[in-house]
């Protein structure tokens, strides 16, 4: 199943669909460079009891998406370094991703986003890094929470315009309140 979804990833990038999605969105220069930079850093927990409470809490939510015990915590852990890298709250990275791919590392979007975040292909090309491959989870999520970081940051703070945004809706409140739903309903609940 995973090399047929590969196969349909790489004939989506390389297809109409791809060409379309990618004119459709032009690229920000600004959010450019914030990629750009981004393709080059990172940090996360700094108390390891923190981190221990954090990863059980978290692992126990996401086990019906995720099986595997370590496939849950690479993910989760690096969730929670890129979206601590960004100032974001990894429980909204775990929302958007639950909303976006369902936490399917190689899903592939109609207009061929890749991967947890779905991240338009497009992008590679734009900052100059062809080579990134975005079903790697590291670079989806830093390329995703580098994007949301962006758009909350031009939107002032407002969190639905910036998903809005991210999701290609802006404006429009389905997808941003199917995200805040996951947040408040399964990774912020007490």
């Amino acid at each position: 199943m995973k090399i047929f979804r590969l196969q349909v990833a790489l004939a989506l990038v390389s297809g109409l669909a791809f060409v379309t999605a990618a004119a459709q969105q032009a690229p920000d220069p600004a959010l450019r460079e914030a990629l750009r930079v981004a393709a080059s850093e990172a940090p996360s927990f700094t108390d390891r009891f923190d981190a221990e409470v954090w990863l059980t809490d978290m692992s126990r939510r996401l086990q019906r998406q995720v099986r595997d015990p370590q496939e849950r915590i690479e993910i989760l852990t690096l969730v929670h370094m890129e979206a601590s890298r960004v100032s974001l709250p990894p429980e909204l990275i775990l929302a958007v991703i639950e909303v976006e791919s369902n936490f399917d590392r190689y899903a592939v979007s109609v207009a061929g986003a890749l991967g947890l975040m779905q991240i338009m292909p497009f992008w590679l090309n734009e900052i100059g890094r062809p080579n990134d491959n975005l079903l790697h989870a590291d670079t989806n999520l830093r390329y995703g929470c580098t994007i949301l970081r962006f758009y909350l940051d031009k939107e002032d703070g407002d969190l639905r315009r910036a998903l809005g945004r991210y999701n290609g809706s802006l404006g429009k409140r389905k997808y941003p309140n199917k995200v805040i739903d996951k947040l408040s309903r399964k990774w912020f609940k007490a």
